[in-house]
């Protein structure tokens, strides 16, 4: 085999062996993947305190302590204004699941009335099916979610450990670079460092731009459902500006708790166009404005790619995986992206094309 086809090797049964290892231990890896992320966002304001001649420990411990009392801060100031509208929104919840109850016996009475007996029950049987597959999918996240951040480490360890290893990996990340830096084979080493700035690069717009997404989301929803009087309407727009860092995810389940909301407190088609009319132009903003200039623009990710991505996270990372779906995509993205140009300069693709000069190889 040749050097190349060794390098090959090599690379496909690292990032296997990295899986694999993932795999195994998924069930604690949510505070320590919040520790990654937090280590990776404040690592640059720890590096400018550094070159400031602030030794790099007490920097790290400097930046994370303001990043923790911004944190606590921001909860003191915003949970006492939308404490009782989370109350009620979680009180209604009873009601809501029986306002659907009703009108799904309402319209099923409607269909036995329209359609043959026969033809009803496989209508029944198909939206049964599909309905326990929602349900299913939903209460695997609810469990993987319990699991990872209850069962095993409970909220109180993740608050505790979060912290921990976003220290630690602050005040060593250069020395982890390094050490990572100095194992990368030197033939691949131009190559490796040059995607691993695009990868960083990626990560961080996709960051910077979700961030800003959830805020103005956040914003347009709680002020717009607060206009149009619905109860709660603050708190929800916060939680979908939350769930927004999971795309679709948090405009969905806010579409349809507001819609329950409004027929519940309402029941007009007033109130339920109103409602439609705030997630249609919210969604033409975000679908068309926000995230293509914002996120889609940096990440490079066609929507369908991006559903693939939420799906296939939660199936074999759980609640973990469909937090870290979208960006590991987008790293996934950066290195397809060069293996096809790789592949289009290769004399695979077209053997009229060059052969590397003597002494070099094609990953240099």
């Amino acid at each position: 085999m040749s050097p190349r086809g060794y390098r090959l090797l090599f690379w496909l049964g690292l990032i296997l062996i990295v899986l694999i290892a993932l795999g195994m231990v998924q069930g604690i890896l949510l505070p320590f993947a919040a520790g990654v992320v937090l280590a990776f966002i404040l690592s640059p304001a720890v590096a400018r305190l550094e070159r400031w001649g602030i030794r790099r420990s007490l920097a790290s411990f400097a930046i994370l302590a303001a990043f923790l009392i911004g944190l606590v801060l921001v909860l003191v100031v915003l949970v006492p204004l939308i404490q009782n509208q989370i109350v009620q929104l979680v009180g209604k919840v009873p009601a809501l699941i029986t306002f659907l109850q009703e009108q799904n016996k309402r319209l099923t009475g409607l269909l036995q009335q329209q359609l043959p007996k026969e033809q009803m029950d496989k209508l029944q049987d198909l939206v049964n099916g599909k309905l326990a597959e929602a349900v299913g999918w939903v209460a695997t996240l609810l469990q993987s979610l319990i699991t990872s951040s209850i069962a095993v480490l409970n909220i109180v360890s993740l608050v505790v450990i979060t912290p921990i290893v976003t220290f630690l990996l602050m005040r060593d990340w250069e020395t982890l670079v390094t050490l990572i830096d100095d194992l990368v084979p030197r033939q691949s080493l131009p190559t490796v460092r040059a995607q691993a700035r695009a990868v960083s690069d990626t990560l961080v717009g996709f960051i910077h731009g979700q961030a800003l997404v959830c805020l103005i989301l956040a914003v347009y929803y709680g002020t717009t459902l607060s206009f149009a009087q619905l109860d709660s309407g603050l708190a929800l727009g916060l939680l979908i500006g939350v769930l927004a860092v999971i795309p679709m995810l948090g405009a969905a389940l806010g579409f349809v708790l507001a819609l329950g909301l409004a027929a519940t407190q309402y029941g007009t088609w007033t109130a339920l166009l109103t409602v439609v009319a705030i997630f249609a132009v919210g969604q033409v903003i975000e679908g068309n404005f926000l995230t293509p200039k914002l996120v889609g623009d940096r990440i490079r990710l066609h929507p369908v790619w991006v559903i693939f991505a939420l799906f296939a996270g939660a199936s074999l990372f759980g609640f973990v995986g469909v937090l870290f779906a979208v960006p590991a995509a987008a790293v996934i993205g950066v290195l397809v992206r060069f293996a096809v140009s790789r592949y289009r300069r290769s004399t695979i693709y077209d053997p009229r094309q060059p052969e590397a000069p003597r002494g070099l190889t094609p990953y240099q």
